[in-house]
């Protein structure tokens, strides 16, 4: 079969190709900037908080490995390959976001209607969100990686900007941000509402004015990028002993047997059990492998994971250490902000409700000076020192920012630090993905899109699990503490990129 060029797209192209990930982020971003608010409002402890954010990463470690693998395989004639998916997650996201408003009326614990509302909320924007990841790889050659990244950054700074300063607007035009106990703010709930509506006109546009490869044409780009297949997986996964395995239920044995012993808080407990189930789920794929059965989806998902390009190994330790500081970030900078700028830590407070508020304007600095930072200074950036170096400056901005926490005094001033947190945004929503996809298989794109969102998920679980121990032992009822981590980590992941070395074309 004759290898031909995939087609250049025009800016139109790259705008229609991302624009669905607009009203995703504007989900994102509501769910973000208020859902510890919301929990709050219904009687959730601040040591609480992690616990109850656990059900989002949790979700998008299930569903992306899944959801990838799946659309990898999928071809549904004119509806596609990816689109199904967009389609699909949209739907129930934007369900989720209209339930969760009011969520006291959906049983007798309106805490545990918002958690699993939370949990179909972010399972959902999982679905669509995955497949956008790989269908900018579809659809692009590999020199237009990084523009089209980045334009779906730019998409992503937007809507975060829209979803983080929605209930700020609405307050200042005169809509109540008062509610009485046990409810949501009529601020939050119409900014739910809307969002859920955008959310759906945007990837309905997405759908709408592109057009997916066949499989028959993606066979003839698939020697365009210059990416080998990928290891054979499964032959290498039937290689192994299922006793191979045994570490990882150890591991999570060990962690649970420490928990008890050291009185660690419960959450723990969740880091042990998934240690556990992976090491159960590894062993029931390696039996799998070694039987023939080379057409499950779950040997072909370990496989994959086990057998993973080295570049994306090394990638997955700077997703590590970006994720936890970002896990942080989102858990605690509205009772940071409450307590030490407004000067409350009540959160059915007039004060606590304002300060809710004023991080949504500080999530939308960050979100605003990241979608201008992916239009005008990454693509720069990268093209003179690389797509490496690029990122490196963005995460050491984004440790700049977390810890002028410290040094800043005033709820205004704070917004001075958003500055460093969007570069760091902008610049890890583009550039490992850039990277990466110049990099893999394209057959495989989807799945390791979705394996490689593991790395995303694993830190905030573990953030989840540990975070309020941490603070319980360390610097209990001092919540500011947890921005200095934020920039630790941000450090050490600045520091791991200095392992990843990037094809030249790649940038």
């Amino acid at each position: 079969m004759t290898s031909t060029a995939k087609p250049r797209q025009s800016l139109a192209g790259l705008l229609n190709i991302s624009f669905g990930f607009f009203g995703i982020q504007i989900g994102f971003a509501l769910q973000n900037s208020n859902m510890s608010r919301i929990f709050q409002t219904f009687g959730a402890k601040i040591d609480d908080l992690a616990w109850l954010w656990v059900a989002a990463p949790l979700s998008g470690l299930i569903v992306q490995p899944i959801i990838g693998h799946m659309s990898d395989r999928t071809w549904l004639g004119r509806f596609g390959r990816r689109r199904p998916y967009f389609l699909t997650g949209a739907v129930l996201a934007t369900l989720a976001m209209l339930l969760m408003p009011v969520a006291p009326s959906l049983g007798p614990s309106a805490l545990l209607a918002a958690a699993l509302l939370l949990w179909m909320l972010d399972a959902s924007l999982n679905i669509s969100m995955e497949p956008f990841r790989a269908f900018v790889g579809d659809m692009l050659p590999r020199d237009q990686h990084t523009p089209g990244y980045t334009v779906q950054t730019a998409f992503i700074g937007a809507g975060a900007v829209v979803g983080s300063i929605f209930p700020y607007l609405l307050d200042h035009l005169g809509v109540s941000n008062d509610a009485a106990a046990g409810s949501i703010p009529a601020t939050v709930r119409y900014s739910f509402w809307f969002g859920g509506l955008a959310l759906l006109a945007s990837v309905l546009w997405t759908i709408l004015s592109t057009r997916e490869y066949s499989p028959e044409e993606m066979a003839r780009f698939a020697d365009e990028d210059g990416v080998g297949e990928a290891a054979p997986t499964m032959r290498l996964l039937a290689a192994r002993t299922p006793l191979s395995s045994l570490p990882w239920i150890a591991a999570g044995a060990l962690v649970a047997f420490v928990t008890r012993e050291a009185g660690l808080q419960k959450e723990v407990y969740l880091l042990a059990g998934l240690l556990v189930a992976y090491g159960v789920a590894s062993m029931i794929a390696i039996s799998l492998a070694r039987s023939g059965r080379e057409n499950s989806l779950l040997a072909n998902i370990v496989g994959d994971f086990s057998g993973m390009p080295a570049i994306m190994k090394k990638l997955a330790l700077v997703q590590f250490f970006t994720w936890s500081a970002l896990y942080i970030m989102w858990t605690y900078t509205t009772p940071v902000v409450a307590q030490y700028y407004f000067g409350s830590t009540d959160a059915e407070s007039s004060a606590y409700q304002d300060a809710g508020n004023w991080v949504g304007v500080m999530f939308t600095v960050y979100n605003g000076v990241a979608a201008l930072a992916a239009l005008f200074l990454l693509p720069a950036l990268s093209r003179r020192i690389g797509a490496v170096k690029t990122h490196i400056v963005g995460l050491l901005c984004g440790a700049a920012g977390y810890a002028s926490f410290f040094v800043l005094h005033s709820a205004q001033s704070l917004l001075l630090a958003e500055v460093g947190v969007g570069i760091a945004w902008a610049s890890l929503l583009a550039m490992p993905y850039a990277i990466l996809a110049s990099n893999l298989p394209p057959r495989k794109l989807g799945v390791y899109m979705g394996l490689f969102n593991v790395f995303v998920v694993v830190p905030q679980l573990i953030v989840a699990t540990v975070m309020g121990s941490i603070m319980k032992a360390l610097f209990p009822d001092q919540p500011i503490y947890t921005m200095a981590f934020a920039a630790g980590t941000l450090v050490l992941a600045a520091l791991a990129m200095l392992r990843v070395r990037e094809d030249s074309s790649a940038a």
